[in-house]
Formats: structure tokens, sequence, C-alpha cells
């Protein structure tokens, strides 16, 4: 069927062995309900043709268009400490690849669309509540200005799926720069297949890394690069307060993106311990957690790449362990300059870490919001008149009076206007993130009352994060009792 989509699918030239070919399943009666316009037009797609019943059939997985070259991709992964060395996209299929207006290669991929052989007897499908979080989530982290996958539209197919109960089934079209993940890596060094992961890291160079390539240390220099990548990444997760929720090895995406959004929240009362995944019970990937857990996973990728780092192995581990020590550094590099600017500080000093950590200290122990605070401290560095809307939100007050004297002693240091200062915290403090209580609405509105205002509003809340909207106060407030016990699940 023609379409005008200019594919280009260097990952489906890689050899048989890394993915299976086969089509998705179509569905009875696909419906679109959201369409991303500005991503289509990023990605040089027709948004008109993708609108029609043409590109309809193409997103519902009910045709394939021209240069379309579907494919699941085999992985593996370490899921809560476990390695499991079959994974794979059971419920996921790689469209084909194009080039985006910036020169970027863009994969898009439905999941969703049916089963394929790492379903491990799965439906392959997925449920509409999941589709819609998926959506708004990714599109809210990039509006944060957070690296992360993308979602081009949501179909509602017409069929039901079976969880704990009868749920109406949907599919999600994913953007990102790639889905290589660090558990494809493993997929094959668990296989002994050093000639599939060298072909794998020269293909992650020559996409991700190109500058990379004919350097003599070039896989050293990819562990190096990827690490340097989750350093940055999961520092600006801590920052807005997000929590990823299942930061399995196949959950992490060596392009540096934010994938798959399954069991994610946000924090509400700030607390390092927070977890929302219902089946994360001993807090392996509790938000405060989320640094050491992605050490632990770059440690897994170098593992595999230890074949091609050198002949010996002793020299080999020694080269990955040397590019490894780089992501501390780098994370607390990014971790604190990030809180220095959320607290209008224009260059970290001595003790500024120390003012910060004291600060997310008190919140913690008087139940603070984390969003509510630091956005209330933008106006409170501009006129100590509004402390009283910083001290509000802490169960004990003359916590916040203590530490803010600390604080007003250091922005005198700060020769910036305080109204500069201002707005420079405005620009890092966001208004609105995905309240999960909201998300909850909106998920309820759609599947009980096939109502998608709710998901149209808090869509377009979420594109301008950092902005003040008066009209949609609503959904920057906090729920009841800080959002004690909310609780997530990965809708497979």
């Amino acid at each position: 069927m023609p379409a005008p989509i200019p594919f280009d699918n260097s990952y489906a030239r890689l050899p048989a062995r890394f993915h299976a070919r086969l089509a998705p399943t179509p569905v009875a009666g696909p419906r679109l309900i959201k369409l991303n316009r500005a991503l289509a037009e990023e990605l040089r797609l027709d948004s008109a043709w993708l609108g029609s019943p043409a590109g309809l059939a193409m997103l519902a997985g009910n045709a394939v268009a021209e240069g379309s070259e579907p494919l699941a991709a085999a992985y593996a992964g370490h899921q809560f400490g476990n390695f499991v060395p079959q994974l794979g996209d059971g419920r996921a299929m790689l469209l084909g690849e194009v080039i985006d207006v910036h020169g970027r290669r863009r994969d898009i991929q439905l999941k969703g669309s049916g089963p394929t052989p790492f379903s491990r007897m799965g439906d392959g499908r997925a449920a509409l509540g999941p589709v819609l979080r998926e959506y708004l989530v990714s599109e809210a982290m990039a509006a944060l200005g957070i690296p992360t996958t993308r979602a081009l539209a949501a179909v509602a197919t017409g069929e039901p799926v079976i969880r704990e109960t009868v749920l109406p089934g949907a599919i999600v079209t994913r953007v990102a720069a790639s889905h290589i993940r660090v558990g494809t890596f493993q997929y094959f060094a668990t296989r002994g297949d050093t000639e599939a992961v060298r072909a794998l890291a020269d293909h992650v160079i020559a996409r991700h890394d190109p500058e990379l390539e004919g350097r003599e240390d070039r896989y050293r220099a990819l562990i190096a690069a990827v690490s340097a990548r989750q350093a940055e990444l999961v520092a600006r997760w801590l920052l807005v307060g997000f929590v990823h929720g299942v930061m399995n090895t196949d959950n992490m995406s060596v392009a540096g993106e934010t994938i798959d959004y399954g069991p994610c929240a946000f924090l509400d009362a700030y607390d390092a311990r927070t977890t929302f995944s219902s089946i994360d019970r001993h807090g392996r990937y509790a938000y405060g957690q989320q640094p050491r857990i992605a050490l632990w996973n770059l440690t897994r990728f170098a593992e595999t790449l230890l074949p091609l780092l050198s002949e010996d192995e002793d020299a080999g581990v020694k080269e990955a362990e040397a590019a490894l020590a780089t992501f501390g550094p780098r994370f607390d590099a990014a971790y604190r300059g990030g809180l220095a600017r959320k607290l209008g500080l224009a260059e970290l000093r001595e003790g500024d870490a120390e003012l910060a950590g004291d600060l997310l200290r008190v919140m913690a122990e008087n139940q603070a919001d984390h969003t509510l605070t630091f956005r209330r401290l933008c106006a409170a560095a501009e006129t100590s008149d509004v402390d009283g809307l910083v001290r509000d939100g802490f169960v004990d007050p003359t916590a916040y009076d203590a530490w803010s004297v600390r604080w007003r002693s250091r922005l005198a240091e700060d020769p910036r206007d305080p109204a500069e200062r201002a707005s420079a915290m405005r620009a890092v403090n966001p208004a609105f993130i995905p309240r999960n209580h909201r998300i909850e609405e909106m998920i309820e509105a759609a599947m009980e009352r096939d109502d998608f205002a709710p998901f149209e509003t808090l869509l377009a809340v979420l594109s301008r994060p950092y902005e003040d909207q008066p009209e949609h106060a609503r959904y920057a407030e906090a729920p009841e009792g800080g959002g004690v016990g909310y609780r997530t699940f990965c809708g497979t």
C-alpha cells in the first residue's frame, strides 16, 4: 500500500538472529484516539495521511505500509535482579526507521500490536489505560526537557484484552532514537555470540556515537558514552521527582532515553524511599535507588563488551571499570548542578550540596510536596513576603523557617536581580507534572465512559509545564494525604 513514509531501516539490515520478521496482527474496529501532529511533522510524515483511513490501518497494524519491514527485536534482561536469557518484543513491532527534520534517525514502533515469537504465551496486546498513561507521560517528559521516547498516536482496537478483568484494547505508536537496550547486548553475550555483540556495538556507534568510529578504544569509549547519557538522564529524573518503577536492564536504552512507561509515577510528598510499582515489594527501584541501579545496569552492559575490550580478561575488566568510573562524577555534577539551579543559585559553591540536601531532608520529615515546594520557592526567591506559601506545605513550618535563613544568606551572595533569579528558577521548577491522581481520573473517564476530554485537557496542560496556568490550577494541586499508598501496575 503506497504511503508517504520515507522508511530507511538499518536495524532490519542486521543479521536474522537479531529479530523475528512478521506482520502485526489486525484488529477488529480501530479508532484513532490521538495523533501527535507536531511530532509527525518533525518526523517528516504527512499527518493528514496518518489521520486518514489508510494511515489508521497502519497505526492499528491492519496494513503494512510500503517500505516498512515489521520486526520484533530479540533481547534478554535482568528483571528485578534475576536474569532472563530471552525476553524480546513480546507485544511490540518495529515498523521501520525514518530520518527526521534534524537529521536524526528515529524508530517507529507499534506497542500492543499482537503476539510475536517472544510473547511467552502472552496475547501481545495492550489495554487502553496503560496506552493512555504512556502517551501522556512520555509527552509530558518531553515537554519537561527530559530525553524520552515519544508518542505518535494512540488507537483503540475495538477488541477486549483479558487481564484481571476484561479491558478495552489499544495500541500506542512509539518513536525512539532506537529501541536497543542493555538487554539486547545481554541476549547475544549470554549465548557467547561475540560476533553479534560486535555487530551490535558497531551499529550503536554508527547510530548514536559516530565520532567514535575508527578509534582503537571505541568499545571502551562506548561504555563511557552510554554511562554519561544514563548519568544525565537519571539526574533529570530525580530533579522532577520521576520514579521509573521497573529499571530492568531490558528497560534501559543505550540511546539515553526514558523508555517503557509501565508502573512509572511522580513523587507527591518527598521521600527518597518511595516506590509505586505493585511488583517492587522490596524497593529495588525506589526513587532514591535509581542512580545505584543505573550503575548496576551499566555494569551488566560493560560485561557484555569485555571480549571486545581485550583478549586478556583482566585487562578488559580494568578498561571497563575505568569507563564505568565516569558515571559517578557525571551524575553528581548533573544532579547537584540541577539542585543548585532549582534553588536559584547561579553557580555551585562549597556548602551548596549540603544546603540542598538539608532541604530535601526537612521536606521528607515534614511530608512536603516535591513539586509544589520548589515551585513556590521561585516566588519566595523574589520576595520573602510569600514565604507563607512554602512553609504552609510543611507539617512543622518552623523547619522551613530555619532552613530558609541559610538559603537567603546564600542568595545574598548571588549578584542577580531577584526577578531574574525567580524567572530562571521557574524555567527549571515545573508548575505541572503528571500528577498520579489526575492520570487515574483521566484513565477512568476513558475506560468507564469513553470520555477522552480529560485526556486532552491534561495533555494540553502538561505540554507547558513551566508556565503558570491559573485556569488549570487544579492540575497543580497535590492529592489529599500526599499520595501515600498510591500503586501502579505494568499493564502487561
